[in-house]
């Protein structure tokens, strides 16, 4: 069974910069695929970041440019670098993995995810 506990949220003003951290235990084919989901207030969950165990990674629009999403597979680790934060990217993040993914160059298409952690929140005050 994938177990994942995140970590590394709080709140910052609008230009900062937080990096969330993810530790993963239980390895399995539905972990092919390790990501980031965020969800806002009133709004649905979304991926935002994606790697997968070839270390192709893809990123949704809203936060291209902006985060990098890394693996230290030795460490059993997944972390999410947020810069230049906007009161946009408020939400709680969910660290999650699954059997399927894909992107377009870098653009995130699909996240097929069966586990998540129970969440850390993120607040960009502008």
């Amino acid at each position: 069974q994938v177990q994942l506990v995140e970590s590394g949220g709080g709140s910052v003003q609008a230009g900062g910069s937080l990096r969330l951290s993810c530790v993963v235990s239980g390895y399995s084919q539905s972990t092919h695929c390790m990501g980031w989901l965020r969800q806002a207030p009133g709004k649905g969950r979304e991926g935002v970041a994606v790697i997968n165990t070839d270390g192709s990674t893809g990123y949704s629009d809203s936060v291209k440019g902006r985060f990098t999403i890394s693996k230290d597979n030795a460490n059993n680790t997944l972390a999410l670098e947020m810069n230049s934060l906007k009161a946009e990217d408020t939400a709680m993040y969910y660290c999650a993995s699954g059997p399927s993914c894909s992107w377009s160059g870098t653009r995130l298409h699909h996240f097929e995810y069966k586990n998540w952690g129970q969440g850390t929140q993120v607040t960009v005050s502008s």
